[in-house]
């Protein structure tokens, strides 16, 4: 009986530990983070607003809380994260999702025409209201571009231009 009784101890043990629910943890949201148009062009001075989905695995065992953000955006540009705490969520359930404007990048009028800027977005947060980890993050591209008349003015121009050159041609 003691033999039975020793070989049965660490079965109950095992059996025990396998039917014990899982710690409710929230995995991280991975790479379930996009950008519905991260390259846009601009006429400065002007705002562009790009917006975001943001969605938690199915697998997770637990709400996922986006508590934070970590940005930069090059020179002269300005980024506004505002809708992204007005708007989102302060958390998502497994499988739930979010669309919604996560941010406002404002161009002054001294951005140079024709540069490409660079930037990035990061949603820190976890299975808490107050964890700061890392969960997700993408980057983004603003261009400066000249505005319609300019570019119409400048066309204009060498269309004259080519008139002028083939008349002179066309006298020799």
């Amino acid at each position: 009986m003691t033999k039975r009784l020793i070989l049965t101890l660490p079965m109950l043990g095992l059996l025990a530990t396998l039917l014990l629910p899982a710690p409710a943890w929230a995995d991280q949201l991975g790479l379930n983070f996009s950008l519905a148009d991260p390259q846009q062009f601009v006429v400065p001075p002007g705002t562009l607003t790009f917006v975001a989905t943001v969605s938690a695995p199915l697998t997770n065992t637990g709400d996922v809380y986006l508590n934070s953000d970590s940005t930069t955006v090059d020179y002269p540009l300005t980024l506004d994260d505002t809708p992204f705490f007005n708007n989102f969520p302060l958390s998502l359930a497994p499988g739930g999702s979010f669309t919604g404007v996560l941010f406002d990048i404002t161009v002054p009028n001294y951005a140079d025409i024709g540069t490409t800027y660079n930037g990035y977005f990061e949603i820190d947060g976890g299975p808490d209201g107050s964890t700061l980890d890392y969960l997700a993050s993408t980057t983004f591209t603003v261009t400066a571009t000249p505005e319609p008349g300019t570019v119409i003015l400048l066309l204009a121009g060498f269309a004259v231009l080519a008139v002028a050159f083939r008349r002179r041609q066309c006298r020799q």
